[in-house]
């Protein structure tokens, strides 16, 4: 998730002209533009921001309809979802991109939509521990383990815990940042090389990931229905 969010971040740069996963950068620009008078950029980052908290809203309502029904497919849906969007920025990205939207153009809409869709989702996964579509957390949760590491405990005791990193959780942030840049360099290269139709092999990534809940919740609901209809004859 990782990879693809950084593919996307990237190479949706190239193809956008701003990232679309950065709500810091557009708050901060917002505030700037205000006070600068640029009153149409202001509408632009107000534009994007909204996407992002309805990619968000409509992940976590997803995943909670999902768990109150007991579907196998809990965070199957949103990924389904993303990657349809996906290819739909990949197969028709060069005409939406001259479509205006809500004050910022349908691609830089549907970006923003998929990076608060996936964040949301992957926070829902992970209990708020983790974020993959922005890496600042992440490099400041390796920051934390590394001064952990590096602590020297002397006089360890009750009253004194000995400080010790989670050499696991480091790893595993590691690797995180390490993909999200992968997937930032391929995407970019995608996105240069071949343009909007780049995104297609992400988008057919994630219907993998999400295949296997997907069926099998379709076929529970084939069977609920079959037995449903030999209970009413």
């Amino acid at each position: 998730m990782a990879f693809v969010a950084g593919a996307t971040n990237a190479g949706g740069f190239l193809a956008v002209q701003q990232y679309t996963s950065h709500m810091t950068g557009i708050v901060s620009s917002m505030a700037d533009n205000i006070v600068l008078g640029a009153y149409e950029l202001v509408l632009s980052g107000a534009g994007g921001l909204l996407c992002f908290l309805m990619g968000a809203a409509c992940s976590a309502i997803m995943v909670n309809y999902s768990r109150r029904h007991r579907m196998h497919s809990v965070f199957a849906l949103p990924l389904l979802l993303e990657a349809g969007l996906l290819l739909c920025f990949g197969l028709l990205g060069a005409r939406l991109s001259t479509v205006s939207g809500l004050f910022v153009p349908v691609t830089v809409m549907l970006l923003c939509f998929i990076m608060g869709l996936q964040n949301a989702l992957i926070t829902k996964i992970s209990n708020a521990e983790i974020r993959t579509t922005h890496i600042t957390g992440i490099i400041t949760d390796i920051g934390i383990e590394l001064g952990k590491l590096a602590y020297w405990n002397t006089g360890t005791s009750s009253i004194r815990p000995k400080v010790s990193a989670n050499r696991f959780r480091l790893k595993m942030l590691t690797l995180l940042a390490m993909c999200f840049f992968l997937g930032g360099v391929m995407g970019a290269f995608g996105f240069k090389h071949v343009g909007y139709i780049a995104t297609v092999p992400l988008a057919l990534a994630l219907v993998t990931l999400a295949m296997v809940p997907a069926v099998d919740d379709v076929r529970f609901l084939i069977r609920r229905s079959a037995r449903r209809v030999k209970a009413k004859l």
